[in-house]
């Protein structure tokens, strides 16, 4: 059997999160996506133009310890700008996984993790961004 056209790329991820409204503020006010759809008071979908990061209420406490979940990442053009993210997401106390470092490939990013423990990539990467 012939394998079907590429997919058009890694464009929704879906998180259980414990505080809906903390994961909302860092997502939009600080990572500036804008809220496509709230369905109700336990679910949000947020979109940064052509992507979408849902995030769905769950009374259980999901942890580092126990994500599935290795990242997600964020496209940022420059390597500078990757920087001054860093040093914007320090301001607002945003914990910290691993300050910016450039890659071996030319990229350049660092790791910070939401509100409920979920890592989060920004990174220059040359051939996307």
């Amino acid at each position: 059997m012939k394998r079907p056209p590429a997919t058009s790329g890694l464009r929704h991820i879906a998180l259980f999160v414990k505080d809906l409204e903390a994961c909302a503020h860092f997502y939009v006010e600080l990572l500036g996506m804008e809220v496509e759809w709230q369905p109700d008071a336990d679910n949000l979908y947020l979109t940064s133009g052509n992507d979408n990061l849902a995030l769905h209420r769950s009374a259980e406490d999901y942890n580092n310890a126990t994500q599935k979940l290795d990242h997600i990442g964020f496209i940022i053009d420059t390597p500078e700008q990757v920087d001054d993210w860093f040093q914007f997401l320090n301001h607002h106390k945003v914990k910290v996984r691993q300050p910016p470092r450039t890659h071996r490939d030319g990229a350049r990013s660092f790791y910070c993790y939401d509100p409920a423990g979920t890592t989060v990539q920004l990174i220059y990467h040359p051939p996307i961004s």
